[in-house]
């Protein structure tokens, strides 16, 4: 692994040690309407094999277990992992969990019926690698699904500008466009894709000491009235509110990868 990965999963690792409580607790990532199109994205049945890349602490990998599907989860960080077994103990729900990198899975070619990764693809230096691996760990027929926030083109370097100074270890928000062209790549045949928005609080987002530099920024795209961030962001009584604009696209996989 070259310096730069190296570096860059130990802001991943630093950044979600730090917020694995805080994260796996946060009402807005169990939110029940895009947790209902997530699943529905999954199409999930009794039995099937499943593979939750990136599985922070377990709230996808739960959920999907609950249909009675075989479910493993993999994070690169362990207190993410120690969340998902609180979660999965907690739920009465069985996931076997790991730590691993998502850049290398550590599992055969064509061992899962779905793989899905929600979240997560604006922490990744090379998602293209990553859809890569998520590819080859799934079956022919099965479905690979990424979730994750999509801003408009014209808004993508002011979303990424905010989000980095937010959370360090982000790196840049594809476009739906670019997301669907990766699929593309891997010769993967488009099932569904589904856009909402996920409204939050920017004080329940963001660590004390980055917060008034990120209220200045969101208040100045505010007053212009522009949304030059792409997040919608409004003043409300108990402070700033924004979106994050989530793209749901599900893929079938076609052939057997080398």
């Amino acid at each position: 692994m070259s310096d730069a990965f190296s570096a860059h999963n130990a802001r991943v690792i630093a950044q979600f040690t730090r917020w694995a409580k805080p994260f796996a607790e946060l009402p807005v990532h169990a939110e029940a309407d895009s947790m209902e199109r997530t699943l529905d994205a999954c199409s999930v049945s009794k039995g099937m094999k499943v593979l939750d890349v990136a599985c922070g602490p377990g709230i996808v990998a739960c959920e999907l277990a609950r249909s009675g599907a075989q479910v493993t989860g993999i994070d690169l960080t362990p207190a993410m992992i120690d969340q998902a077994h609180q979660r999965a103990d907690s739920m009465g729900v069985n996931v076997e969990y790991q730590t691993g990198d998502a850049l290398h899975l550590p599992f055969d070619t064509a061992s899962f019926d779905r793989v899905v990764t929600r979240y997560s693809f604006h922490h990744m230096q090379d998602p293209g690698k990553v859809l890569a691996e998520m590819v080859r760990v799934c079956r022919p027929g099965g479905r690979v699904i990424v979730i994750d926030a999509t801003p408009a083109p014209e808004c993508q370097k002011g979303y990424d500008r905010a989000e980095t100074l937010r959370d360090p270890s982000h790196t840049s928000a594809l476009t739906l466009p670019q997301l669907l062209a990766l699929g593309g790549e891997e010769d993967l045949s488009l099932v569904m894709t589904h856009q909402y928005r996920l409204e939050s609080r920017l004080q329940d987002q963001v660590a004390p000491e980055d917060c008034s530099a990120l209220k200045a920024m969101f208040a100045e795209d505010i007053a212009s009235g522009q949304d030059h961030l792409g997040m919608g962001a409004w003043e409300a009584e108990d402070g700033i509110h924004f979106y994050f604009p989530i793209s749901i696209v599900a893929w079938t996989k076609n052939k057997l990868t080398p």
